[in-house]
């Protein structure tokens, strides 16, 4: 009689996938067994997460969001600028953008030393008394407490009439201490999409006050040092412009009165100084009409350069008192706790039977 039977791989799958199975059984039974030991670490665990959520500091979370429009480079007035640049004016601005707000940048540029530095030493009102927020944050974050040994640390302040170029080490030393802190545990920059220009700065920390104002006072800090920076050729520009046809205007009211007195004087037919002195005056005064002219149309044009590069820089959120807590809470501190420890405590349980059943 023919036997049939079948394939050695399949029966070695089905011995494979029985074996798995009463692995399974077996670690399962071996688990429940254990049932009383896993209960009551998850127990301790949720009421180790339950405290912990009870004692736990509210951090305040402030966000401020604002979009940032590019000026203008060049739109209508390339024409203008190649008229003004025949006159020897440049109108500044047109072929280029420094860059500092392009793409990413801006988010760097926020975070920079130098921006967080400003905010820091910007002026603030607790309370009725003006001080540096610098200053309010030491106070706020009890950085004193850790200075009390340290003499030269003891009296360290940041006074609003000092300025930044007269800092000592010890200063400088303090204030890199809290844009390293800053930096790391509080500030928050990043773009609310990548397809957009939503620009997001948020500040988390325990005191509200600081949260909010340092969120405000950086944003304001950078956003007054990139306008300055991206009109700074233009403005130059406008008031040289601007010095320029105040002389000229000057000149032009002397001409003005000189040629009036010369023609009070003209009217005596024997005077034919007086003439020519009236000629001369008039044509002065003809040049210096057309100077001016010329002038304040390039002024005006430049004027018109300088707000056409002018960044627009639209704040579309602002953090307002209340702000939101950021805390844990009894229930979830109860939650995490019980099933991180349960989960710790069956992994434990399964990795030191594994290594007796290897040691064996």
């Amino acid at each position: 009689m023919e036997q049939h039977s079948l394939p050695a791989t399949d029966t070695k799958e089905e011995i494979s996938l029985k074996e798995l199975i009463l692995k399974f059984q077996e670690w399962w039974r071996y688990l429940l067994s254990k049932w009383l030991i896993i209960v009551i670490v998850g127990i301790t665990g949720g009421a180790l997460g339950l405290t912990y959520g009870w004692l736990q500091k509210p951090k305040y979370l402030a966000e401020l969001t604002f979009v940032l429009e590019e000026g203008n480079k060049s739109g209508g007035l390339g024409a203008y600028a190649g008229i003004a640049s025949q006159f020897g004016i440049d109108l500044g601005g047109m072929s280029g953008s420094s860059g500092v707000f392009a793409g990413d940048n801006i988010i760097e540029f926020l975070k920079s030393r130098l921006m967080v530095e400003k905010a820091l030493l910007s002026e603030v009102v607790v309370d009725g008394k003006s001080m540096t927020l610098a200053e309010y944050y030491i106070d706020v974050t009890d950085m004193r407490a850790k200075w009390v040994k340290d003499t030269a640390l003891k009296n360290l302040h940041y006074p609003l009439t000092q300025g930044r170029t007269t800092f000592t080490l010890k200063q400088d030393s303090v204030l890199r201490e809290m844009y390293n802190g800053l930096l790391m545990s509080n500030l928050v920059v990043e773009k609310v999409d990548k397809k957009l220009s939503f620009i997001s700065v948020n500040c988390i920390s325990g005191d509200e006050f600081f949260s909010k104002v340092f969120t405000e006072h950086l944003v304001k800090e950078a956003t007054t040092f990139y306008v300055n920076t991206k009109t700074k050729r233009s403005k130059a520009n406008v008031d040289l412009l601007q010095s320029k046809a105040d002389s000229i205007e000057r000149l032009m009211y002397k001409k003005t009165y000189s040629a009036a007195l010369s023609q009070d004087l003209n009217r005596n037919p024997g005077r034919s100084v007086a003439s020519v002195e009236t000629e001369v005056t008039t044509r002065d005064k003809i040049v210096l009409q057309t100077m001016y002219t010329e002038v304040v149309k390039n002024l005006e044009l430049s004027k018109l350069s300088m707000a056409q590069e002018t960044p627009l820089i639209q704040i579309v959120d602002t953090p307002i008192l209340p702000l939101k807590k950021q805390k844990l809470g009894k229930l979830k501190g109860l939650i995490i706790g019980g099933i991180l420890s349960g989960f710790l405590i069956v992994v434990f349980l399964i990795l030191r039977r594994i290594y007796k059943e290897i040691m064996s």
